[in-house]
């Protein structure tokens, strides 16, 4: 059976056989906000043992899982409020600094639209520090926010880093903020689960389809990535559910793994499976990630 899909470094973290057990150059720390219903986890990559480890960069990934999500209650604000301090606590003062927010994603695929729909609600700026100036910008405690949805290459033909290569040297942010949808191996964690990491991304691998990666490296500025969960692998979820019927039937691992072998195929390995309330849950999340940025950015109150 192949790898199960997921582009949430917690679900890496978890996937080793002992959730207690020290992984060599990755530290964990977990918090639970029962006021928010919430689980915050950290996982930090320290060095290049716990990043062959994890299969991922060296870096930071802040995961916060919430029901919340999901659900317009009145404690949501306090909920987006948690999000915004864990992002500041990443990057720091932010209203000091000058940001090109990127929306990731393909807006005709509803599953991958969290990205652009989340650019429709931003409160954009740069354009009045360079009319009004910097003195209209300080009085009004605007931080300086320019933003672009860039598309998918089937639609501009074009790789996302070229295009934001090009926006990057004219515009010159200080650093970069790309919001995408991602994959993860459980259902329980789709359009639940928020992830920040001062990583960068690789666009499209969460789904077989990986690009150009955005990061540091490539874009020559820092990059952060957040992102939901808003596909599962097909082959996860049936073979974790047929893993669950044949060893409560008392099968060994080797025969539940012969078998899963044997019945995955080319029918399943290509498909990605979404929520069916998938339109609601990103006209929400979308709206309340561009809130998070907004309230970063700009005047509190």
């Amino acid at each position: 059976m192949a790898e199960k899909r997921t582009d949430l470094a917690v679900e890496v973290r978890e996937s080793f056989p002992e959730d207690h057990v020290e992984i060599k150059g990755v530290e964990l720390d977990k918090t639970e906000r029962p006021d928010l219903r919430a689980t915050i986890t950290r996982v930090k990559i320290r060095d290049e043992r716990g990043s062959i480890a994890m299969r991922k960069p060296k870096g930071t990934y802040i995961t916060v899982e919430s029901e919340l999500f999901t659900h317009e209650e009145e404690n949501r604000e306090q909920l987006l409020l948690c999000i915004c301090e864990q992002l500041e606590k990443m990057v720091g003062p932010m209203k000091e600094k000058s940001v090109l927010i990127v929306g990731l994603g393909n807006r005709e695929v509803t599953s991958d639209s969290l990205g652009p729909r989340m650019t429709d609600d931003l409160f954009v700026t740069r354009h009045l520090r360079k009319e009004l100036g910097e003195e209209f910008m300080l009085e009004n405690e605007f931080g300086c926010v320019s933003a672009i949805a860039p598309g998918v290459m089937a639609q501009t033909g074009m790789e996302i880093s070229e295009i934001l290569d090009g926006v990057i040297q004219r515009t010159k942010p200080d650093f970069v903020i790309v919001v995408d949808s991602l994959a993860a191996r459980s259902v329980e964690r789709l359009c639940t689960t928020i992830q920040i990491t001062d990583t960068g991304i690789a666009p499209g691998s969460g789904v077989g389809n990986r690009r150009k990666e955005l990061t540091k490296e490539t874009l020559g500025v820092p990059v952060v990535a957040i992102g939901v969960p808003t596909v599962v692998d097909a082959e996860t979820i049936i073979g974790d559910y047929l893993e669950h019927v044949l060893s409560g039937q008392g099968y060994s691992e080797q025969e539940i793994e012969s078998f899963l072998q044997e019945v995955m195929g080319k029918d399943t390995e290509n498909v990605m499976v979404t929520p069916k309330n998938i339109d609601a849950s990103i006209r929400l999340l979308s709206k309340d990630l561009a809130d998070v940025l907004n309230h970063c950015f700009q005047k509190k109150g």
